[in-house]
């Protein structure tokens, strides 16, 4: 039992250390790389405009859930006007860059793995070594520059539509004043919270997307399976310890932000 506690402690610290230098690489890798603004672009046309419909659609629901659900409660106690201030705090504070970082892990972040897999396991990475590219400036470095940018501007389009269905919720099916709800929320928000917001979701984006690089361009050592199954294992292992991280994150963030 010992032994197994002692390889497991052992792989943990070896995983994340070679995750950190394969970060670093790409990030060092940007002042070398050639086209580099072009391919930014390309990724950021990925990570933001295909996952735009998830993230209105997602974004509304939320809330108009907050708004309904904030309503019968805040009415048990006569405070129906301090609605906009509970479904602002809650979508600027956490719910918006959480769900939206999982949305784009769950669209963008779980393709951005297969792709790279099945470039790993179609030898195509090796040619571009083979070839003097540097294959993280070349498929890393974009992505993660890419998200950085992007992350924010999803965060904070998913957090304006969320505002929006909760004003659907309170004013326009449960009677609160349109006036009310508004006001309400101006007074909430400070400047500290819209910080907090997108300082989350700068970091939910690097995290995410750096794990979903990491897995996918070593899909070849990251599983004992080959092929199409390790392209699957690799996908799939990316996407669920980039929720974990993006959970794991948040706390952690908010801890030393409160």
């Amino acid at each position: 039992m010992v032994r197994k506690l002692g390889s497991l402690t052992l792989s943990l610290i070896r995983g994340t250390g070679d995750f950190a230098l394969f970060t670093l690489t790409a990030f060092r890798s940007a002042f070398s790389t050639r086209r580099l603004l072009h391919r930014v672009f390309r990724a950021m046309f990925e990570q933001g405009v295909r996952c735009l419909p998830v993230i209105l659609i997602v974004g509304m629901f939320t809330g108009l859930v907050l708004g309904l659900q904030g309503y019968h409660v805040l009415n048990r106690f006569g405070s129906e006007s301090l609605l906009g201030a509970l479904v602002s705090l809650s979508l600027v504070r956490e719910l918006g860059p959480v769900l939206a970082a999982l949305m784009l892990v769950g669209q963008a972040g779980s393709a951005l793995a297969a792709e790279l897999g099945i470039q790993r396991n179609s030898e195509q990475i090796a040619a571009l070594e083979t070839m003097g590219v540097s294959t993280h400036g070349y498929l890393v470095t974009p992505r993660l520059l890419g998200a950085l940018l992007i992350f924010p501007m999803q965060t904070a389009l998913f957090v304006s539509v969320g505002l929006w269905g909760g004003w659907l919720s309170g004013s326009m099916m449960l009677g609160l004043e349109p006036g009310v709800y508004w006001s309400s929320v101006e007074r909430a928000v400070e400047p500290d919270d819209v910080q907090e917001c997108f300082t989350k979701a700068a970091v939910f984006g690097l995290l995410t997307v750096a794990l979903c690089c990491y897995y996918g361009f070593n899909a070849h050592r990251c599983t004992s399976a080959t092929g199409a199954r390790a392209v699957s294992a690799s996908t799939t292992r990316a996407v669920v310890l980039s929720c974990i991280t993006v959970l794991a994150a948040d706390y952690v963030i908010t801890s030393f932000l409160l």
